[in-house]
């Protein structure tokens, strides 16, 4: 299968090009790669624009290169036989994704669908290939680019089954703060765009459980909500209960 053959395509212009480079240069995968190499990445790249609930990609689909979110935002999900959706992650502007199929060459293993207007910078997978011919360097970096990705998966695994609800939710909000979230100009507190339906659907549990978990949490004084915002104001009593070793009253 290929990608929904409507989402629209155009080439990066060069005033875009700045501002895609700092896309790149934000990400923890990417930051510490040389800036020639930065600035290549960017000459390959195409821009992709979706409407809301628009989908790039399919599991199953061949693929086609590195994703980058330039704006809005990326849900990446599967669906059962039975219907129900498994939502993995919501990714923000300055994050990346498909690196597995990148390498491998095999099918896509979520469906990534966009939330709101957005737009995603597609470095083609034919064009990174040759990148890397040229620069065999690379290749170390990138590796361990995989095994983190790797470690926080099996991270993922052994939360679902060992750790009760309230520390799964703790340490998810952490992960996804450190990973995906934005830092808030001032203060430096990390700031999450999720919904407590979107929670629920990462921790295979109900919005209502979420919702009472979350009012916990805000009542004492480690995060803040406002709608689809989670603000994290202690990140260390957070930590505390994704271990174990402090409580919810």
């Amino acid at each position: 299968m290929a990608a929904d053959s409507t989402v629209n395509q155009v080439t990066v212009s060069t005033d875009d090009g700045d501002r895609h480079v700092a896309l790149l240069q934000r990400n923890r995968w990417f930051r510490d790669l040389p800036a020639d190499c930065i600035s290549e990445m960017v000459a390959l790249a195409r821009l992709r624009r979706l409407e809301d609930g628009q989908r790039l990609h399919a599991r199953g689909d061949l693929p086609d290169g590195l994703y980058g979110i330039s704006k809005g935002a990326m849900r990446i999900s599967n669906t059962g036989a039975d219907g129900r959706e498994a939502l993995l992650t919501v990714l923000s502007p300055g994050n990346w994704f498909g690196e597995i199929s990148l390498f491998d060459g095999l099918p896509r293993t979520h469906d990534a669908h966009a939330m709101g207007p957005t737009e995603v910078l597609l470095i083609p997978r034919s064009g990174f290939q040759q990148l890397l011919e040229r620069r065999p360097e690379l290749y170390p970096h990138f590796m361990r680019l995989l095994c983190r990705r790797l470690r926080l998966s099996f991270d993922m695994m052994e939360d679902s089954a060992l750790l009760p609800l309230p520390a799964r939710l703790a340490k998810r909000l952490l992960m996804h703060g450190q990973y995906y979230g934005d830092v808030e100009q001032g203060n430096g507190r990390l700031t999450i765009q999720l919904s407590q339906e979107m929670l629920g659907l990462m921790l295979n549990s109900s919005r209502q459980s979420i919702n009472k978990l979350l009012k916990k949490l805000e009542q004492a004084g480690w995060i803040s909500i406002h709608y689809s915002q989670i603000t994290i104001l202690d990140d260390q009593a957070l930590a505390r209960l994704a271990a174990g070793t402090e409580s919810l009253s």
